[in-house]
């Protein structure tokens, strides 16, 4: 398989392929997405990426061009329903000569299609709506939004220039011309409001208070929350006249969390052994990497991160620690369970204990029992109903 009219052939039916395949996972619903699916050639969005090797240690990611790997894997790998990484630690990769690369964070990528096609079924678009996408990336769910609706209604904000200049190129390329700008997702895109739909795929602390300004009354905002511990997951709200709410979807996806929302460089100040206050712990450090009890701790202690490691070159124990107010709290094994250690103006431990009997005494749901409300003063994610128990957003 040598020749371009080659490849474009063998495209054709790794799309077709693909659309059957998401139709029958349930993920594509609707005749218009499958077309849009079947339409728009991934390839031409990401000729070039980066796979996760498979060797034990360091995570190491290793490239993947038609020269690489050859041109029919190659274009097999393109079509299957996996996440893509095309560029990390906000560099721009070198493809003149494309080597392994480790320690690295991935901050660029091309999702995989089964979530693209499931957050897009999930907007719930009318033909002539108007559509604000927060982060091109690559541009392949942008063309499939501009197959769909048209490239008049698509406008896509990105925050990287080089990302935006090569989906610019093959959106060109592929024919569609939608609003393309390189800015802060956050502030959106006024001159081009109102919006009937808001679809953001990087991951944000709380809503932008300029998206509420920017999509009409009865529009919907779907877009991933995360903190810096973890992503809280996919909420899709419905936009009031003075706010918005909704709910969380039952599933997780985690999307990168949006550059301007990064958290600090520094974690914080790691207490002195005798600083603050000691008692037994309910909780070990499980709960911050179990998934349901994990959501809880972050919506508990939003501003906090955690690690573990060996004090004194005895026992290990775990930190957590907000740099935001410099609070900490340090989990240390005793006979038979934990002891906490605590200070700072937040009583970390407290609140994620407190947020996790909490989660326990309602039937430890899934994330589908807990929803978001925004208001001009505030932002809450809730158990169960409006009234129900609640923990503030990062402001």
């Amino acid at each position: 398989m040598a020749s371009e009219t080659d490849i474009e052939t063998a495209a054709v039916d790794l799309r077709r392929r693909l659309a059957r395949k998401l139709e029958k996972d349930g993920r594509l619903r609707s005749p218009e997405w499958r077309a849009a699916v079947e339409a728009v050639p991934r390839h031409r969005f990401i000729p070039r990426f980066y796979r996760e090797g498979h060797a034990p240690g360091v995570t190491t990611w290793e490239p993947v061009t038609s020269e690489t790997v050859g041109k029919e894997e190659w274009l097999r790998l393109v079509y299957t329903d996996e996440t893509w990484m095309t560029q990390f630690d906000g560099r721009d990769i070198d493809w003149a000569d494309p080597k392994p690369i480790s320690n690295a964070a991935p901050t660029s990528s091309s999702t995989l299609p089964s979530l693209v096609v499931r957050m897009l079924e999930d907007l719930d678009v009318q033909d002539g709506m108007n559509v604000l996408e927060i982060g091109t990336g690559t541009g392949y769910s942008t063309a499939l939004m501009c197959h769909r609706l048209g490239s008049e209604s698509v406008t896509s904000i990105e925050t990287d220039e080089g990302v935006a200049r090569r989906a610019r190129e093959a959106l060109t390329e592929c024919g569609h011309s939608p609003h393309l700008l390189v800015g802060d997702g956050r502030v959106g895109h006024p001159d081009g409001a109102p919006y009937d739909r808001l679809i953001a795929t990087c991951g944000f602390r709380s809503i932008p208070p300029a998206w509420l300004e920017q999509v009409r009354p009865g529009g919907v905002i779907l877009t991933t929350l995360r903190g810096w511990m973890r992503s809280l997951g996919l909420v899709k709200l419905i936009v009031t006249g003075d706010g918005a709410s909704g709910w969380f979807s039952e599933d997780d996806p985690s999307f990168m969390i949006a550059r301007q929302q990064e958290p600090p460089e520094s974690l914080g100040m790691v207490p002195g052994p005798d600083d603050g206050t000691v008692r037994r712990a309910a909780r070990g450090p499980e709960v911050l990497t179990s998934s349901g009890s994990a959501f809880m701790a972050q919506l508990a202690a939003p501003d906090a991160r955690f690690f573990s490691m060996a004090v004194d070159g005895g026992t290990v124990s775990t930190f957590l620690l907000d740099s935001v107010t410099d609070s900490f709290a340090v989990l240390a094994p005793t006979d038979g369970g934990w002891q906490v250690r605590q200070g700072g103006p937040r009583r970390l431990w407290d609140a994620v204990e407190s947020a996790v009997a909490t989660w326990e005494e309602y039937g430890s749901p899934n994330t589908a029992a807990f929803g978001v409300t925004v208001s001009r003063d505030q932002q809450v994610v809730w158990l169960g109903n409006p009234n129900g128990p609640q923990w503030p957003l990062p402001s």
